[in-house]
């Protein structure tokens, strides 16, 4: 499944990059845009799965008249594949090269595979439950640095009354960044860019696959309130946003003080 995912990510990845300068972009939501490259990818993703997983069940960002796409399981205990074929849609539709695809497999409402992959830099993250979480092939491990105005911590762009004043401190005490796309600010936490990241606009299909990867890689995810994100139910997941807080254990209790306050 590890090698399907990562296969599928790289077709779309490099689609992605071919399809850059002449993606036109359009209005999906009143705060999210779609671009004529999403669908492309999208099917190229499900089409290299479906090739060697065609009984299970599918969710992914883009559907008809920007609704989800959802095809459910044809067998007993079914695996969800979640797909974001591009997550940074609106720094891809801007041409600003911070975007990704992200893929994951869910068994009984918890993630067992992810695959994150930057086709700008070529670097293709990959972590399944029980193995440690790689790039390119090498092994990968979350941050061992204590919060310091010399590390770095990736905020979300979209405020939220209820966590401003946390992200606030966070952002006081960090060299914070806001990339544009939460699987990337995943994969940085994974491989020690970033000792944690925050997000309360996230959807299923952006945090999936790096759940996978910040908890192989020896990191945490939890909500603001530190209860679990996982399991979720997928059939009857409706986009809602998923507050989401990823860090390396190091810094965990720490930043999960400053929401609980």
């Amino acid at each position: 499944m590890l090698e399907t995912a990562k296969t599928a990510a790289r077709l779309a990845g490099q689609r992605a990059m071919e399809e850059l300068c002449c993606a036109r972009k359009s209005l999906k939501s009143s705060d999210e845009v779609v671009t004529t490259a999403d669908p492309v990818c999208q099917k190229i993703i499900l089409d290299q799965i479906r090739a060697s997983y065609p009984d299970d069940g599918y969710l992914a960002e883009e559907g008809q008249d920007g609704t989800l796409y959802r095809v459910g399981p044809r067998k007993e205990n079914p695996v969800w594949w979640v797909i974001d074929p591009i997550d940074g849609t609106n720094n891809y539709a801007n041409k600003l090269l911070c975007f990704c695809v992200s893929i994951a497999a869910i068994y009984e409402g918890r993630p067992i595979v992810g695959v994150i992959f930057d086709p700008t830099t070529d670097s293709m993250y990959s972590a399944a439950t029980g193995q440690e979480a790689q790039l390119n092939g090498s092994r990968i491990q979350v941050s061992q640095e204590e919060i310091s105005r010399f590390t770095s911590f990736g905020v979300d762009s979209h405020l939220h009354p209820k966590t401003d004043k946390a992200i606030l401190k966070i952002m006081e005490r960090t060299r914070f960044r806001c990339l544009g796309a939460t699987a990337l600010h995943m994969a940085y936490v994974a491989k020690g860019a970033m000792i944690g990241m925050v997000s309360t606009s996230a959807r299923l299909w952006d945090i999936a696959a790096g759940t996978v990867l910040v908890e192989q890689a020896g990191g945490r995810t939890a909500d603001l309130d530190g209860q679990p994100i996982f399991p979720i139910d997928i059939e009857t997941y409706q986009s809602q946003s998923i507050h989401t807080l990823a860090t390396s254990s190091r810094v965990c209790d720490g930043i999960q003080a400053l929401f609980e306050n």
